[in-house]
Order: structure tokens, then sequence, then C-alpha cells
């Protein structure tokens, strides 16, 4: 067997756009789709993908032998619980960030991928998604910097608040921003610096612009610490209007010989496109244009899937993400209205 085929439990999040959209240009099939989510979100799914069916009852398509990977963009608060069946069928998983919202959901996670030997694959999107990353990843290999010594990582977010649902301003449903957001910033600390686990020497959670939504937190911060290299992460939800798009993420890796920036979907500065590269060392202090760098991720998995292998991630690294960005959610103080409300 050479490919998989693949089914959609849940498309509450647009991310499964990108999800499903990558197993199929790493040349896999879906058979079907299920979900309980909005009418809107349902219609945009069926314009992206008319040809693949979708079916009334989620147990068609987990009793299906012929499906190997299930993918998962539900109520973050459900996605546990629809990865641990999936994976209890015998499939394997990538779901949407965050993988889950509670520690008690990831160690049942983890006594399920240990039961069933499944894989259980979080697409952190901010990182398998942008090929900026590809090529910091490459030069940071080659030693263009030399040894990481820390990351800070920013992800800035536009509301759009009439276009998202009641469970996105329901603390409980979507798991606090650091669980949420953070977990791609997470991701990439670890990375990057090589690191297998790590420290949270601080945290805050806060809502600024927001107060008549107590469950919505609209900034959030952390001090991230590993014995290979430190981390500062700052994720929020204030993307201004006039930014071209949902938000100015950013990457800075400092090394010991150098350092590289990322731009991963925007110059403000005004250069066009995305996936804006910056690098300065000993000898280099240039712009790389890394649009169209390689995407590697959804191959791997699939090959992952196939040989059983951890090409696209180790399960361990997996894991190690959600526990940090749930540690972090938990003992981060609250700060703005959440001072008042918590």
């Amino acid at each position: 067997m050479n490919n998989i085929n693949v089914a959609v439990i849940g498309i509450d999040h647009r991310h499964i756009f990108g999800q499903l959209e990558g197993m199929l240009s790493a040349g896999c099939s879906c058979k079907g789709w299920w979900t309980e989510g909005q009418p809107d979100l349902c219609e945009g799914f069926i314009k992206r993908f008319p040809d693949i069916p979708r079916v009334e009852n989620r147990e068609e398509l987990l009793k299906d032998p012929d499906i190997h990977l299930i993918l998962i963009a539900d109520v973050p608060a459900k996605r546990a619980e629809r990865a641990i069946e999936a994976m209890q069928s015998g499939k394997d998983v990538m779901t949407d960030k965050p993988g889950c919202t509670t520690l008690d959901q990831l160690n049942a996670i983890k006594n399920v991928v240990a039961e069933t030997g499944r894989i259980w694959s979080i697409d952190f999107s901010e990182r398998f998604e942008v090929p900026a990353v590809t090529r910091a990843a490459q030069l940071v290999k080659e030693g263009a910097i030399g040894t990481v010594v820390q990351t800070v990582g920013l992800g800035p977010h536009r509301l759009n608040r009439d276009t998202r649902p009641d469970w996105f301003f329901e603390e409980h449903q979507y798991g606090g921003i650091l669980c949420d957001i953070a977990s791609h910033q997470i991701d990439q600390f670890l990375y990057f610096t090589g690191s297998t686990d790590a420290e949270i020497v601080s945290a805050t959670v806060g809502n600024f612009a927001n107060p008549t939504d107590p469950g919505l937190q609209d900034f959030g911060e952390m001090l991230i610490r590993s014995e290979q290299g430190q981390g500062y992460i700052r994720v929020d939800w204030y993307t201004p209007d006039a930014l071209p798009n949902w938000g100015d993420g950013r990457l800075t890796i400092l090394g010991t010989e150098g350092y590289i920036e990322l731009r991963k979907y925007v110059d403000v500065a005004g250069r066009p496109g995305t996936d804006h590269v910056y690098l300065v060392n000993g000898s280099r202090c240039e712009y790389i244009d890394a649009s169209d760098d390689k995407l590697d991720y959804f191959e791997n998995l699939k090959a992952d899937v196939l040989n059983r292998t951890e090409l696209a991630m180790p399960q361990s690294h997996c894991f190690k993400v959600m526990e940090l960005a749930l540690q972090a959610q938990l003992q981060a103080t609250r700060v703005g209205s959440l001072k008042t409300t918590s």
C-alpha cells in the first residue's frame, strides 16, 4: 500500500481546510466527512470539497476498514473525545490545535495511544504550513546562527467577532488563549531549541479589550525555559483592521552567532506576499524569500501511518507541547477584566 484514505470528523474551525488540503496534496483520498458544526462552515467546506460525501453518522467513518487517518477540527473541548474514539476504532488521528483542553484529557489520550499504538498528531499550522519555517530550520541545521539560545514567538490574531461561534467566547470550550494559540509557539520553541522538556517560568492571561465577554482571553504571554534555551511567547486577539491578513505572526530565533527573523504572513515594511526570512550572522545580512520552500509534514505523516515511523513529529513532542500549554494556562496570572471575574 502506497497511499492512505482519510476522513473528517468535526469542522468547527477553518483550520480543517488546511489539514485536509495538506493530506490531499500528499496524494491521499478522503472518503467522507461528518460534523455537528455551523451551517456556514458546512457551506464553505462543500464549496471547497464538493466531491467529498457527507455522512450522517460518524460511526460510518469509524467502522470503515479502508479509512486510515481521521482529521479532527471539532470544538476544542470535544477533540480529545473524538480522537480517543477514533484511535479505539483502529484509526490514526490528526487534530487541529489545541489537541485537548485539560490535563485529564491529555492523560486519557496518552493511555489510549499506549494501548492501541495509534498516532495522535497535532497540525501545528504555524510551523507545518509555513514555508518560512522550513527555511529557518534548514539555516539552523546548517549552523548559520550557531547554537540556538532563545526564541521569541508572536501570535497576533484578528478577532472577527461576527463570524465566531458561541464556543469561541467560553473558556471551558476553547481551553484558554495559552492552551489554544500559544501551543503553536511552544511547539516552535521546543523544535528550534532541540528541547524534549521545559518549564513554564511565568504566564499571564488577560482580557483588556472585551470586558463584556468574561469568557474570552484576548491577551496571553509566557516565559518558558529548558536546559537548551529560553523563550518568550505573546499571543493576542488585537490585529487591527488595516492589516491585510489575520495577523502579523513572527518568530525570532537567536543564536550564539547570529539571528533569524520570520515574518510569516505579511511584511508591514512593504514587501508583497508571505514567508519573509531575515538572516544576520558574521558574514551575511540578507533577506530571503522562502515562499517556495517545501512543506513536508503531510507527506511525512502519511509515511508514518504507512510505516509506523515518527517522521512528521515524535509522539513525545506532541504530548509535551500540550502538557506545557495546559500547565501555562493553569498557572497563569489573570489580569485586566479577568482579574475581577476569576
